[in-house]
């Protein structure tokens, strides 16, 4: 599998709502492009959708601050790979759904941390979520 390489950084900061205040106001930009439901499109998958809402319930479940903090630090870098990005991914079907295959892309960032990005394709409708970014256990 190929890691992609970004030309963003992660973010820095230990602290949640600092690094979260940047962060959702990135996402807020791309928020307000559209009415309905937040998305950016794919060079992997030919230009397609992917949803970005469920990153977000997905992460606000979370209750120990350090792993969202850890988790939101790569948001920027993994918008940056959806859009960009023509890797390969590992792609598997979810042993929990057998209607989902879930995409794993890795990448790296301007200062040399690796990060993953998983986004969820439901095989019935075709659309592609994300649902998750996290950096690599050192």
């Amino acid at each position: 599998m190929k890691i992609y390489q970004t030309k963003s950084k992660s973010l820095a900061g230990t602290n949640y709502k600092e690094v979260y205040k940047k962060v959702f106001g990135f996402y807020s930009t791309i928020r307000k492009r559209t009415k309905r439901r937040p998305y950016v499109r794919s060079a992997y998958f030919n230009k397609e959708k992917i949803f970005l809402p469920l990153f977000w319930n997905h992460l606000h479940e979370k209750l120990n601050f350090r792993d969202k903090t850890r988790r939101v630090k790569f948001f920027l870098c993994a918008i940056e790979l959806i859009r960009q990005s023509r890797f390969d991914p590992e792609s598997k079907e979810n042993v929990n759904r057998r209607s989902e295959i879930l995409h794993r892309f890795s990448g790296k960032t301007k200062d040399g941390q690796l990060f993953f990005v998983q986004i969820k394709e439901e095989k019935k409708s075709g659309e592609k979520w994300l649902l998750s970014v996290f950096g690599a256990e050192k």
